[in-house]
């Protein structure tokens, strides 16, 4: 008689064999060698779909983080850049990213989105599992899959191992060379009282206090290694100067507001849980009891620390009388729509700088500067420059016309106007309200990030030049070649009429959909420009929706946000873990007579009806 337990019976799974990695880029991260899939056969390989602007998609490098440790000798995670804006295409821009973000597995540099396309991506960030013998197994957009994925991790070794097709050990990443320099990918700059200033030492994971000169190091704060206890950071951007003295500090990838008092030294967490917030989470209430996501910036206005709150394209505040926080602007949609704060949509907001009535803000995925203002009845939201989420370049002239690139950083000037430091043209601009003219003050900055008024001079933090840059504020501008670009993703090519919109989403082995508390999943849509849609639009609780073009209108973009909620499948357990899966999609579309019908976006799972 044999006890032996039966071996587990696989899970039957559609098979697509995974199209071949190509990059005109090539390689990061596998000292110098090219990777073919053939490279990865045994391997359980996590093809991440990724593009360094996107916010998405830095949290899900760090879901990974787990994953990768856990399963580092089955496991291969292979990370395809994918560019959104021009500069994003840049081979050394990329090579800064992986270490800006310590990104410690191979990747693809794929300036011309050759493998996207062969992949169908559709969205940033979207994750492809490739089992040992090359096949495509399953795809998941957006956030929030990496139990998922470790599950089904878990299931692939169980059954390669039985069938001898899983090779165990080391894979192919080789760690670069570190490089020595007193700043490493700093991020944000504040004058304290002394005359010093104090940065965000982003990539190290510290604050660096400087001399008024902007480069001699007084003393740095934190251990210098990714931490949320005592006195550690990881990866702090944005920095406010309080009326009692101290330094309030985004603390981004800890989902925390922290405050450091220059005076003593001690650092303490003054808003967030550690954990990042999900959709149905609280959005107000004591602050050390709500969760935060991805807080990029920090500005003292109207009596509050308010917060850009990126990682849900919101802006939020901290009340230190009252110890709560609570969101101020937004509505968690990705776009550029003004109007009243609670209704307006944000992409991304990265910088924020207070002046008088009005609060500044870059807002970085539109490629805009906006401002928050009080009205009779509470904020509103306007737009000075900037019109969408895929318009973008370097023009100067009336405000109306002039184009920005992802802008992380904004400076109120003495004289009314700010200056924008707008990131990805490598550029310090200026808008002036007064004529409504943008006009450029310098170029050859390498990613500014944020500049800090200091007497007359402007110091800049020159974020992939590790340091800063002092300028003397210019009478005149600078002459720049006007260049306007959109983003280079091709149109989906869609029939006219009636075009049915399928979520695709399934379940990860051992869960369900979590219905306890009623509808689990969640579907809204809109379209830029709004005639594109003559019905269908809103929101909804299927994932799936007839979708009704208008004859008018022959090309636009779709946006589509998309949100389900699985439980572990355990009768016995009473609280079983619940996980949240969310993504936001831009489709741009083209109507046209041969166009396709349907247009299936993969949430989590395959989309049988195209495997077949």
């Amino acid at each position: 008689m044999n006890d032996a337990a039966p071996a587990p019976v696989p899970r039957k799974r559609a098979r697509v064999r995974a199209p071949e990695l190509i990059g005109k880029g090539g390689w990061l991260n596998t000292g110098g060698k090219e990777l073919s899939l053939a490279d990865l056969r045994g391997k359980c390989v996590v093809v991440d779909f990724w593009t360094f602007c996107c916010i998405n998609c830095l949290h899900v490098l760090d879901e990974l983080r787990e994953l990768e440790e856990k399963h580092r000798d089955t496991v291969v995670i292979i990370g395809v850049h994918s560019p959104k804006f021009v500069h994003e295409a840049e081979h050394a821009a990329v090579v800064d990213a992986v270490e800006r973000y310590e990104v410690h597995h191979p990747v693809l540099d794929d300036p011309e989105l050759a493998t996207w396309k062969q992949y169908a991506v559709r969205a940033w960030p979207t994750l492809v599992v490739i089992d040992p013998e090359g096949y495509i197994v399953a795809q998941h957009a957006g956030e929030g899959h990496a139990h998922a994925i470790a599950k089904l991790v878990e299931e692939l070794e169980a059954e390669h191992e039985a069938k001898g097709t899983l090779r165990r050990g080391d894979g192919p990443y080789v760690a670069p060379e570190p490089v020595a320099s007193d700043l490493r990918f700093p991020g944000k700059a504040v004058l304290l009282p002394s005359g010093n200033l104090l940065v965000s030492d982003t990539t190290r994971h510290q604050l660096v206090e400087l001399d008024a000169d902007g480069e001699s190091v007084v003393r740095r704060v934190g251990t210098g290694e990714r931490g949320f206890g005592g006195d550690g950071f990881s990866e702090p951007q944005g920095l406010a100067l309080l009326p009692d003295g101290r330094v309030v500090v985004a603390d981004t990838v800890n989902h925390a507001l922290r405050t450091y008092d220059p005076a003593t030294g001690h650092v303490e967490t003054v808003a967030g849980t550690g954990r990042q917030w999900w959709q149905g989470s609280p959005t107000s209430g004591p602050a050390l009891e709500v969760d935060l996501s991805s807080p990029w910036d920090v500005a003292w206005w109207q009596g509050k620390v308010w917060i850009a709150m990126a990682g849900v394209h919101q802006l939020w505040t901290w009340d230190p009388e009252s110890g709560t926080v609570a969101v101020a602007a937004g509505t968690t949609n990705e776009g550029l729509l003004d109007g009243p704060a609670a209704e307006a949509w944000f992409a991304q907001p990265s910088g924020l700088a207070a002046a008088g009535d009005r609060l500044w803000v870059a807002d970085s995925e539109t490629s805009a500067l906006r401002y928050v203002h009080p009205t009779d009845t509470g904020y509103a939201v306007t737009s000075a420059v900037g019109t969408g989420l895929f318009d973008f370049g370097h023009r100067d002239g009336d405000a109306g016309q002039a184009l920005l690139q992802h802008p992380l950083g904004v400076t109120a000037l003495p004289d009314g106007s700010v200056a924008v430091s707008d990131t990805y043209n490598h550029a310090l601009r200026r808008y002036d309200p007064a004529t409504g003219q943008v006009t450029t003050l310098a170029t050859d900055l390498r990613e500014p990030s944020d500049a800090v008024l200091v007497g007359g001079d402007i110091v800049v933090v020159e974020s992939a030049r590790h340091r800063l840059t002092r300028l003397r504020l210019p009478e005149e501008a600078v002459r720049v070649e006007s260049v306007a670009h959109r983003t280079q993703r091709a149109a989906t090519e869609v029939a006219p009429g009636t075009l049915r919109l399928d979520v695709v989403f399934q379940a990860p082995g051992g869960q369900k959909l979590d219905t306890r508390y009623g509808p689990s999943t969640r579907l809204l849509v809109s379209s830029t420009p709004p005639e594109l849609l003559a019905g269908g639009e809103g929101a909804g609780t299927d994932l799936f929706r007839e979708l009704v073009l208008s004859p008018e209108v022959t090309e636009g973009v779709l946006h589509v946000s998309a949100m389900a909620a699985s439980c572990d499948d355990d009768p016995a357990n009473e609280y079983p873990a619940c996980h949240v899966h969310q993504q936001d999609w831009g489709v741009p579309v083209r109507v046209t007579a041969g166009g396709a019908s349907r247009l299936p976006l993969v949430l989590a799972g395959m989309d049988e009806a195209a495997a077949q």
